[in-house]
């Protein structure tokens, strides 16, 4: 019996000879979508930074004085949550008034495309600005977690609620609209009591992100791996994958045979492995590759 990989190679042997160096070929690209029965999109910073959102990454990943990722921190959150929630506070306020761009709404359009056929799209995202929820996507993994939602810190509750308030609390009522580079020492200090709190049992919360030196979600992880591993086609969209365990995922699919295919800014691919590379905006790409025609 041939397996899922024998049966793409024979129903599509060039392509899969030329899996191994980069091309930018849409044509071939399609013949290769219309045959996949069950597709992933994984995502990362670069599809929603076309929509103005900041990466918090890089060279560019600075908040007031502070590098984003020393904010991003159990150890950061346990020493000063005040800190840390304006931080957070900030970055929902940005998200909150910036829209999809053409790439999640091309990805959205695919997928009820799918539905309608029987075929399966899944996003896993590593991005946590709810974009894709807000474009019409169904199918989402956030490896990450969201913004938007909320966890209790009292063990004993571990409640998660989903939060869309601008500001978030009170507290940060004169923060949440000001440019985070322009100092301002007549700014309230915001106390650990007027933080957000929990509306089960009135502990402190904090926000639903897997911060740096924590691990992803057993089930969230499990869900992502049985993806990987049963897709015929793979879509890694703004993203260079540099974030484990996010960047084995669209490698192992390669390794089975199965294609991938890099839609990002950049020039060079992430990984030569993959059959296909569609270089610029992806706003634009996208929506080419997959046959998508939005309407203004």
């Amino acid at each position: 019996m041939l397996t899922l990989s024998a049966k793409f190679r024979q129903s599509f042997p060039i392509v899969h000879a030329m899996a191994k160096r980069r091309i930018s070929d849409f044509e071939g690209f399609q013949k290769v979508l219309n045959n996949a029965k069950s597709i992933i999109v994984l995502t990362g910073a670069g599809i929603s930074s076309e929509s103005g959102i900041p990466t918090f990454r890089g060279e560019g990943g600075w908040w007031k004085t502070y590098r984003s990722a020393d904010l991003a921190t159990p150890q950061a959150f346990q020493s000063n949550p005040a800190l840390v929630w304006e931080f957070y506070n900030y970055r929902r306020h940005v998200a909150l008034n910036t829209h999809p761009n053409n790439a999640h709404k091309a990805l959205s359009e695919y997928e009820k495309k799918c539905k309608s056929e029987g075929h399966h799209l899944a996003i896993i995202t590593q991005n946590v600005d709810g974009l894709h929820k807000r474009a019409g996507s169904e199918n989402i993994i956030e490896l990450h977690g969201n913004l938007f939602k909320t966890i209790c810190t009292n063990r004993k509750c571990i409640f998660i609620d989903e939060n869309y308030d601008d500001p978030i609390c009170k507290a940060f009522k004169l923060m949440s609209f000001r440019d985070p580079n322009v100092k301002d020492d007549s700014l309230p200090v915001v106390m650990k009591e007027d933080l957000p709190k929990c509306k089960k049992c009135n502990s402190l919360v904090r926000p639903y992100i897997v911060w740096f030196g924590e691990n992803l979600d057993h089930e969230v992880l499990r869900k992502s791996r049985e993806l990987v591993e049963s897709c015929d086609l793979c879509l890694v969209v703004g993203t260079s994958s540099v974030v484990y365990p996010a960047a084995m995922f669209a490698p192992l699919v390669a390794q089975r045979g199965m294609p991938v295919a890099e839609f990002n800014i950049t020039e060079e691919p992430a990984d030569n492995s993959f059959a296909f590379h569609f270089p610029g905006k992806c706003g634009t790409t996208l929506q080419k590759a997959l046959g998508i025609e939005l309407t203004l």
